[in-house]
């Protein structure tokens, strides 16, 4: 027996984005008039301008994405002489130390993930612009993985801060920040704020277009 699904829009449905309560109302037009019966939080049936301000969002954090890599995250200054690195000299640094497990964990944080994550989320955009129907579940996946695994990036400006704050050894060695860390620090917050924009409902409304 085949199961009909009805959509949450199609039968009156909202979900308030503060407190996860879920509200009932006569006519779907008028949703984006209603207030939350729980929090009276204002409801919309999708998030107001998710991918407007995603792809603003996403081409910021590809902006910033070029500096924190080009400058400096930090420089380890010794006996009066220092040398800033680069993520990617740091991470050459720690291969050519035999720290191997650090040197990819470090890479996959800091260069793989936050590129695979604006791709990923450039790729849903278009997906949505284009109106897609190909594989709705997996897309959804795809943004749920998106969002879960962002934050760790910051791992790199974690390791850089313990780093500034435990070695102080006044002229025999300490280190400084460099721009760089403040740059990708740029990118890791942005690209979160993007995922958070970016509404995973509208990846259905092309599906549910079509059944009508």
């Amino acid at each position: 027996m085949k199961i009909k699904i009805t959509s949450a829009k199609k039968a009156s449905l909202i979900h308030c984005h503060l407190c996860g309560q879920l509200n009932r109302t006569r006519k779907a037009k008028e949703l984006s008039l209603l207030e939350c019966s729980h929090c009276d939080a204002t409801l919309h049936v999708r998030k107001p301008n998710s991918i407007s301000r995603t792809w603003a969002l996403v081409i910021t954090a590809f902006l910033l994405y070029i500096p924190a890599n080009v400058l400096p995250v930090m420089t380890v200054i010794s006996m009066g002489h220092g040398e800033p690195d680069t993520i990617l000299s740091g991470i050459h640094a720690l291969m050519e130390s035999g720290m191997w497990p650090l040197a990819i964990l470090i890479f996959f944080a800091s260069i793989t993930v936050p590129m695979l994550k604006l791709l990923g989320l450039i790729f849903l955009l278009v997906s949505i612009r284009l109106k897609s129907k190909w594989r709705p579940k997996e897309r959804t996946k795809l943004y749920r993985i998106i969002e879960a695994v962002g934050r760790w990036s910051m791992v790199d400006i974690f390791m850089v801060s313990i780093l500034i704050a435990l070695v102080k050894l006044g002229s025999l060695a300490t280190i400084e920040p460099g721009a760089g860390a403040t740059f990708f620090a740029g990118v890791v917050v942005i690209t979160m704020f993007a995922a958070m924009s970016f509404d995973p409902r509208l990846i259905w409304d092309a599906i549910e277009e079509e059944k009508k």
